[in-house]
């Protein structure tokens, strides 16, 4: 079993960054791929960013490219989420997400694992 728990979010004025972590307990994230998730209110849930376990390969959905970057740490069992240029579109709960497998990294339903999930409020 992976336990996750992200933390780091909080109110931001448009133009500012942040850095959200997830920190995982339990085993390993080695052999994992990792997600980031985020829902708005009265929305899907909403593909992010994806890395693969040895962070090689990283996957952004358009909105947040150039502007977030995903990173990982498998000796601290951590995977981060740098996010710079805030716009109040990206207000939502964000979540991290473990998947034994790198196949359709963007679907919430090949995850196995899922933090509890940490707000963030891009201001105008």
């Amino acid at each position: 079993q992976v336990q996750l728990v992200e933390s780091g979010g909080r109110l931001v004025q448009a133009g500012g960054s942040l850095r959200l972590s997830c920190a995982a307990s339990g085993r390993t994230l080695r052999s994992y791929t990792m997600g980031w998730f985020r829902q708005a209110p009265g929305k899907e849930r909403e593909f992010v960013a994806a890395i693969s376990w040895s962070g090689s390969s990283t996957h952004y959905t358009d909105s947040v490219k150039s502007r977030f970057t995903i990173s990982r740490d498998n000796a601290k069992n951590t995977v981060y989420l740098q996010m710079n240029s805030l716009k109040p579109e990206d207000t939502a709960v964000y979540y991290c997400a473990a998947d034994p497998y790198y196949s359709d990294y963007d679907l919430p339903t090949k995850y196995d694992y899922w933090g509890q999930g940490t707000q963030v409020t891009g201001s105008s």
